[in-house]
């Protein structure tokens, strides 16, 4: 399909000439003598460019390019004009044209720039699609009432500018929360810059958070800028705020006030537009109670609160969390889509979720991994999530007091140390083989082995 220009000129000549020209070059064409009929041929037929002379009795230009972009945002307008001037050609491109051309018209230049406008709308076409998938990707999944309600927080705040404290328990998805907030911002075209306060070392974090020059830091060559900087004209999120030191709090609290701070061993002053948002999962005014977070920074923090409930709040959200982790796998491993019994749902369901979502997933994953059949059974489900498998683990002094063959003995310890490191690490496959030092693909056949 060719794309559509649409050509607005009071001069029948030029219709004449520029429609031809560009009908030659594979362009549908359409035509308007002033900008009246132009607005009457975008609403029945939607070009998507519009070549529009400046200078028309009537409406002229300028007006007739402030309504295409009120109603019809998308189409892409070219200005064209033989009295250009700096101050219409600044005044036009600030109402969203996106390019001037004077008269006399040189084709080349026309097309040229005709094609450059229609690729800069396929990017944005793309970039709006892009985003939108993004949204969907961060998207918070269920309908249990207290999902409604932190949906709704979500779209209150986010479009504002505010700073935002996100509170939940491990594995509730507060970073998503984050994610999703910065994608309905203003912000969304601008980095989102994540922050593990819990994760940096105490003698890093001011470099981490603030940068540094050349030389400052022992060992580490090079300048490098601080997450502050990466951010700047998006959003910084501040994950596990609460587990900051007070130093640390302290010299934080200085740069959230001013927005401005210094790379270590640096003079020079930085100036950074952000908004933040933080998270935390323990209690803020009981840590401030004891001594251990600041009144000031809470409260700077604390603008808008979001909770985030536990997967025990929202297990009615259960099913379709599990579903969607499921066909997330099974697109990751092109396998084909495997299912849930009810039976083994309703164990899932009875089950308290400690590791809430985080948990959830990473049981999804292994038995996605696991189990070799269309559908997951209840008996397919591993102890602790089946009472049934948990009274039948076999403790590990048991068995192995009453063993007398020791390549049985250690068979049955590496089962139970597996269990149990599993259960540890929430099922997470891979936390759980990088703590017992291990390869991810030797516990995945061990894991197999358990459940055979």
């Amino acid at each position: 399909m060719f794309p559509t220009v649409l050509v607005v000129d009071d001069e029948p000549s030029i219709l004449q000439s520029l429609g031809g020209l560009l009908s030659d070059e594979g362009f549908e064409i359409l035509t308007a003598s002033n900008g009246y009929e132009a607005l009457k041929l975008i609403e029945s037929d939607t070009p998507d460019l519009v070549l529009l002379d400046i200078w028309m009795p009537g409406l002229d230009g300028i007006d007739t390019l402030q309504e295409i972009r009120k109603n019809n945002p998308q189409i892409q307008v070219i200005i064209i004009t033989g009295h250009g001037t700096i101050e219409t050609a600044v005044k036009a491109t600030k109402l969203g044209a996106y390019d001037l051309i004077e008269k006399p018209l040189s084709i080349d230049k026309v097309i040229v720039t005709i094609n450059n406008a229609l690729h800069f709308r396929r990017l944005e076409e793309e970039n709006q699609y892009l985003r939108k998938k993004m949204i969907e990707k961060n998207s918070i999944s269920g309908s249990s009432p207290p999902t409604q309600a932190l949906k709704q927080q979500i779209a209150v705040a986010a479009p504002t500018d505010t700073w935002i404290l996100i509170k939940g328990e491990n594995g509730t998805g507060k970073e998503l929360v984050a994610r999703t907030i910065h994608q309905l911002s203003q912000r969304a075209s601008q980095p989102m810059v994540t922050v593990n306060c819990a994760a940096i070392p105490e003698e890093l974090i001011e470099s981490e958070l603030f940068g540094h020059e050349k030389g400052a830091i022992s060992g580490v060559a090079g300048k490098m800028r601080g997450k502050f900087e990466l951010a700047n004209d998006g959003t910084i999120f501040l994950d596990e705020i609460g587990d900051m030191s007070l130093k640390t709090q302290s010299k934080i609290l200085r740069v959230l006030q001013e927005q401005k701070f210094n790379r270590v061993g640096g003079s020079r002053i930085i100036t950074v537009n952000v908004r933040v948002i933080a998270a935390t999962n323990k209690d803020l005014r009981e840590e401030m109670e004891k001594g251990r977070f600041r009144q000031d920074l809470f409260f700077r923090l604390n603008v808008v609160p979001i909770e985030v409930p536990s997967l025990r709040d929202r297990i009615a959200d259960l099913p379709l969390l599990v579903e969607t982790f499921l066909e997330e796998f099974s697109k990751k491993s092109q396998k084909p889509a495997i299912k849930v019994s009810e039976s083994a749902m309703a164990l899932l369901s009875r089950y308290p979720w400690p590791g809430n979502v985080r948990e959830l997933k990473n049981l999804v994953e292994r038995l996605a991994i696991m189990v070799e059949k269309d559908v997951i059974e209840a008996e397919d489900l591993p102890a602790p999530y089946n009472p049934v498998q948990l009274k039948e683990t076999p403790i590990v002094e048991s068995p192995l007091l009453t063993l007398n063959n020791l390549k049985e003995a250690k068979k049955v310890f590496e089962q139970e140390f597996i269990r149990r490191k599993l259960a540890e690490n929430e099922n997470n496959v891979t936390k759980t083989a990088e703590s017992i030092g291990v390869g991810r693909s030797y516990l995945h056949k061990k894991i197999k082995q358990l459940q055979d």
